[in-house]
């Protein structure tokens, strides 16, 4: 994964309705070989305590919290940084980081047991099997996608997240009301997600075009930096329109 001040880069991909077979499913991100030790053990340590484990039907959110509250899922946390921050800042909601790779997972573990954060889980599994196979539909309060992957090279186009298949999936599972939010530094990317996300019946865009950040995604120490040499950051957020 990118180092921890870097933007958070993102999962996999396609989802479901019409979504192709399974067995044509693309993953949008490469498989990494090496695993350290250290990794492995903060894993083994910690994912009993705050994670929820792959499942192959719909998980008992509530019953992972022990309450019932506002429920945030976001795919692709990196290193965690601003998976951290974003919960810590907001203790009455839930939040659930997916992602697959154990560096980023183990980094996340030790910010969660560090933070004393109790509204926060992770689940280390492809997000796309995690969102068909064990989130409920109408159930998620808002999907956080932060700097996924771009894919830049135009033959691995096929490869970035935000595909139609993934844009269906994405709003089933969200609340009439709830919201997806996207963001990205790379301007193609950035318009290839707007067009997508805005030709997808269920959802609605709240901006005309592009958003502004909202107060909720903190900049990280990267984005900052790049901000301050004159690059930009586009935000997309559709909510879920209602029944």
């Amino acid at each position: 994964m990118a180092p921890a001040d870097a933007p958070d880069r993102g999962p996999a991909q396609p989802g479901e309705g019409s979504a192709p077979p399974r067995e044509r499913t693309i993953r949008s991100f490469g498989t990494r070989g090496h695993r350290s030790d250290r990794a492995r053990e903060i894993c083994e340590r910690l994912l009993p305590r705050y994670g929820i484990a792959p499942t192959n039907g719909p998980v008992d959110l509530p019953a992972a919290f022990g309450r019932r509250a506002r429920t945030i899922v976001e795919v692709g946390f990196g290193m965690g940084e601003t998976t951290a921050e974003i919960a810590a800042a907001d203790p009455a909601s839930d939040f659930v980081g997916i992602d697959v790779y154990p560096p980023g997972v183990a980094r996340l573990l030790l910010r969660i047991e560090q933070r004393g954060l109790t509204n926060l889980r992770v689940i280390q599994r492809d997000a796309v099997d995690v969102m068909r196979e064990m989130i409920r539909p109408d159930s998620l309060d808002a999907i956080h996608v932060f700097f996924p992957d771009p894919w830049p090279k135009k033959r691995h186009h096929k490869r970035r997240l935000i595909q139609p298949p993934v844009a269906a999936l994405f709003a089933s599972r969200l609340v009439a009301g709830g919201y997806l939010h996207c963001a990205t530094d790379w301007e193609a990317y950035a318009q290839q997600m707007l067009e997508v996300l805005s030709a997808e019946p269920r959802l609605a865009n709240t901006a005309d075009g592009f958003a502004q950040r909202p107060a909720h995604r903190p900049l990280t120490k990267f984005e900052q930096r790049g901000l301050a040499l004159g690059h930009r950051v586009w935000d997309l957020v559709f909510v879920r329109r209602g029944a």
